[in-house]
């Protein structure tokens, strides 16, 4: 995906919903159950608002500035509705979208969000300071597309596949499973993120996401063909949220309230798109990202990776478990040229988010 270049910070200042006061109620800051029981949550009393400020700024690192995407949207949309204050959280945000997993891994941030599991897969080899805490879907968000000629992948044969960074291991199997001479094509590593450039034929297909470059070239009218992992049987994952190991050892409880945060902001955001895409798209236009993020671009993401979201194996936002990741892990075995790859156990925190929810109800404070 697209890193803009403009770095953006914004700082979210921390307001005590459990005001420190003698006459504070527990009950002031609990979760109701179904039944209607009031129920404790992280937040259910001073010594939880307190706890989460004292663990100071976390910081968030957009994976590709403000992109409509589960694990991204929902950190800007927490901040935007108050939910991050409301839980006591001070949150930094930098949408910068640069060299997220290293300022994670690092300690200079705390989280980060991921296209998919292969990513973190691919980090965890080199990186021993980077948990998953949330998985977003089980559907691979990317796509090959191309000039509408190509009638199957093996007729690349002879032609050109650009590809970003580096040809992920999803593509990697889809090519494979469609017979595919890799030797026989011309691998093309792209600067342009204009989708058109299969249109021209200056490239004959490209690996990209699903939800952007071939939405784009739908939404202009542009004849092309796309093959998606699912049409080759190739499974995968959908974006996935990493935290800071070190941090979620020593502030787990406050790691799980950011992750309270985010998903009731998915939660709006799945229930009210509409308006979920108009806060994101004056956030990009307040932080000079307008034209990267249009409008109408994130409206036509969205549309496409909520569904991802709702269709989800994992059940409720977020859920993950070792199940969903392992397609994912035998295609980076077979196609990561990755040393000493890590049991899934041990890069995913299987049990953080899966506590947060009550039955399919994510558990909140009551005002």
């Amino acid at each position: 995906m697209a890193t803009s270049s403009a770095e953006t910070r914004f700082r979210i200042t921390a307001t005590l919903t459990c005001v420190l006061a003698a006459t504070l109620t527990l009950g002031a800051c609990s979760a109701q159950t179904p039944g209607g029981d009031t129920a404790p949550t992280s937040a259910s009393d001073t010594d939880a608002c307190k706890r989460n400020q004292d663990a100071g700024t976390i910081t968030y690192i957009s994976g590709y500035g403000y992109s409509a995407s589960a694990g991204q949207l929902d950190v800007f949309l927490a901040e935007e509705l108050g939910y991050f204050d409301d839980l006591c959280l001070d949150v930094e945000i930098n949408a910068s979208g640069a060299n997220g997993q290293q300022l994670v891994a690092s300690g200079q941030a705390q989280f980060t969000a991921l296209g998919s599991a292969s990513d973190v897969m691919l980090a965890a080899a080199n990186s021993k300071n980077l948990t998953a805490v949330a998985t977003y879907g089980t559907t691979p968000p990317f796509s090959i597309f191309g000039n509408e000629k190509l009638e199957s992948l093996k007729d690349l044969e002879g032609g050109s596949l650009g590809y970003f960074i580096n040809l992920t291991p999803i593509a990697s199997a889809m090519l494979d499973e469609a017979g595919v001479d890799v030797s026989k094509v011309e691998m093309v590593k792209m600067t342009n993120y204009d989708p058109t450039v299969v249109v021209r034929e200056q490239v004959d297909a490209i690996v990209g996401y699903a939800s952007n470059q071939p939405q784009s070239l739908k939404a202009q009218g542009l004849p092309f063909s796309e093959f998606l992992p699912s049409d080759l049987g190739v499974e995968g994952t959908y974006n996935v949220m990493e935290v800071n190991s070190r941090f979620l050892d020593e502030h787990r409880e406050v790691a799980a309230d950011f992750m309270r945060a985010s998903l009731k902001a998915l939660q709006y955001c799945l229930d009210e798109s509409d308006a979920c895409i108009d806060k994101l798209a004056k956030l990009a236009e307040d932080n000079n990202q307008g034209a990267a993020f249009p409008r109408d671009q994130l409206a036509r993401t969205w549309e496409v990776e909520s569904a991802w979201v709702r269709e989800s194996a994992g059940g409720n936002p977020g859920v993950q478990n070792e199940s969903m990741w392992e397609p994912e892990y035998a295609l980076v075995k077979k196609y990561g040229d990755v040393k000493n790859l890590p049991a899934i156990a041990d890069m995913m925190d299987a049990d953080l988010v899966a506590d947060l929810y009550d039955g399919d109800t994510l558990t909140w404070p009551a005002k």
